[in-house]
């Protein structure tokens, strides 16, 4: 399937076009495509420039397969990983069903039957602590071994590391869950961004004043609860600056699960059924109980403010 990026995405490694065969595939989850995933891509593009370049990733992350009762920590959702991969030059996303099949594979059976059966490629490029095949019996001194006897080149690139050590989607998610959204753009390269459709909501906000844009988390990570400076992207491309509150309402305690509410400064508009994206740019404080709705909707004031002032400063 050729989406609107002129990238093909194919969710059954079975069935790659063949005008996709021979390419250079980087290996990986690929969860942010963060600065780390960036170097890799490169690093491929510069071993085999004459290759197109393609990505093998996996849904679910084999993680939240081996343990569903996990609470959902994706990054991004699998469509806007795979349209930041066509960004960054890849022509063909190959996104492989991690099933119960799938995680029987041995190092071997993957190797041939996905890498060469299926995808025919002719470069690999993983990360150094890439594991594969039942178990993750498969490591990247087995993988080089088994590929060479194919014909196909291997790449073992080293991770991207800064001053703090490796730049990895665990180190993201930490700093999103300890309430640093700003130093997580520095290891994604951007803002991180929540993107869901807007459903509807008790219209509590909009008879407080501030009518906000409510979105599921859906499969993304929780970041830490409290209120933000955000950029919220629509489909039709407009960036809109506005205050975004994440957590289950304290003050209201309707004992729901945790959400998204976006108020979208100077527009109103019907935005129900839109998949929006919200960019996290800073926690202006962490979520509280107000002694009553006078005294929250106060601090919401106090809250928009401020996130003008920092969308403002370009904080």
């Amino acid at each position: 399937m050729l989406n609107n990026a002129g990238m093909n995405f194919c969710t059954d490694w079975r069935a790659v076009p063949r005008a996709f065969w021979g390419a250079a595939v980087a290996l990986g989850n690929f969860d942010g495509v963060h600065r780390g995933h960036v170097h890799l891509l490169q690093s491929l593009k510069k071993a085999r420039p004459g290759c197109a370049m393609g990505v093998l990733t996996f849904e679910p992350h084999p993680r939240s397969f081996f343990r569903p009762q996990d609470l959902p920590f994706s990054l991004m959702r699998p469509d806007v990983r795979a349209k930041a991969l066509a960004e960054h030059g890849a022509r063909c996303v190959v996104q492989a069903d991690f099933d119960e099949s799938f995680s029987h594979l041995g190092p071997e059976d993957f190797v041939r039957e996905v890498l060469i059966e299926g995808l025919h490629v002719a470069h690999v490029a993983c990360g150094a602590d890439f594991a594969f095949g039942h178990r993750r019996q498969g490591d990247v001194a087995l993988l080089e071994r088994l590929l060479v006897e194919h014909g196909v080149g291997v790449s073992i690139v080293p991770q991207l590391t800064d001053a703090s050590g490796p730049v990895s989607s665990s180190r993201i998610r930490r700093l999103l869950q300890e309430g640093y959204p700003d130093k997580a753009a520095e290891l994604l390269g951007r803002s991180w961004a929540i993107v869901g459709e807007v459903v509807p909501g008790d219209q509590r906000g909009r008879l407080l004043g501030f009518p906000t844009a409510n979105i599921a988390l859906g499969p993304h990570i929780e970041p830490a609860r409290g209120v933000y400076a955000v950029w919220v992207r629509l489909p039709d491309g407009r960036l809109v600056p506005g205050v975004a509150n994440i957590g289950r309402r304290p003050t209201i305690n309707d004992g729901q699960e945790s959400r998204l509410e976006a108020h979208l400064f100077d527009i109103d508009e019907d935005l129900y059924g839109k998949t929006l994206e919200v960019s996290l740019v800073s926690l202006l404080r962490e979520e509280r109980r107000f002694a009553s709705l006078d005294d929250l909707k106060a601090q919401i004031a106090e809250d928009a403010a401020q996130a003008r002032k920092v969308l403002q400063s370009g904080a």
